[in-house]
């Protein structure tokens, strides 16, 4: 995977709006003209309020939905004019998500879980499993590999989710309060975990949370307030 370099970017959001309409009242205008700039290698707390747009924000940077107006970059690359089927593979190819659950397919081992989606994406099983295992093994999963979701613990659940999400290679990771599921002994180990991990395969990251103390943890903090991005 060719990943952005320094002097590129890894994403951009520019001038973002997004609005939803009300039964007899005026739109809800959620994002207004918000800029963010995500440097490759850097991962950045997004913080804010219940009802800012975070989660908006963040559905909007993965391609999952499409904004009002303003213009979405990933790696130099304007997402806005592509049609779904390759707004899907740009997602699938540059992009990682992972969400407060951790949506595992129950009926599928930590290993397979985190197989399937880079088959999906034309990988060789061999391969796959290889890059499963790696992963799993880095996030201390490897004696648990061949266990079903039902069989691990929350903890362990959600770092199968984060080895999932970087599964094939991305660009940059979406997280949406990636620990706020868990007890704050769990948080804190599993977050650990996943920083070393981000920062050990390079990638650009945006993390929602409303835990001041990871916040702090990450290279920057910025708030998500009025429908716009401004520095913590």
């Amino acid at each position: 995977m060719n990943k952005p370099t320094k002097a590129q970017p890894a994403l951009v959001l520019k001038g973002v709006e997004r609005r939803f309409r009300q039964a007899d009242a005026p739109p809800l205008e959620v994002l207004k003209g918000t800029d963010l700039t995500l440097a490759a290698g850097e991962i950045v707390a997004l913080v804010g309020p219940s009802g800012s747009g975070k989660s908006t924000l963040l559905q909007i940077a993965g391609l999952l939905e499409r904004p009002d107006g303003g213009a979405v970059i990933l790696a130099g690359q304007d997402a806005g004019g592509l049609r779904d089927g390759a707004r899907t593979r740009m997602r699938r190819r540059d992009l990682g998500f992972v969400y407060q659950y951790h949506h595992l397919l129950p009926e599928f081992s930590a290993e397979e879980n985190v197989i399937i989606p880079q088959m999906i994406a034309g990988t060789g099983r061999r391969e796959a499993r290889a890059r499963a295992r790696d992963l799993l093994d880095r996030m201390g999963l490897a004696p648990r590999a061949r266990h079903r979701p039902g069989q691990l613990s929350g903890g362990e659940q959600q770092r199968v989710a984060i080895a999932r999400a970087l599964a094939n290679g991305p660009r940059v990771l979406l997280a949406d309060e990636p620990t706020g599921n868990l007890d704050p002994h769990t948080a804190d180990g599993v977050f650990a975990e996943f920083l070393r991990l981000v920062r050990r395969e390079g990638l650009a990251a945006l993390i929602a949370t409303h835990n001041p103390d990871l916040a702090r943890r990450m290279d920057r903090v910025v708030t998500l307030r009025d429908g716009k991005v401004v520095a913590a």
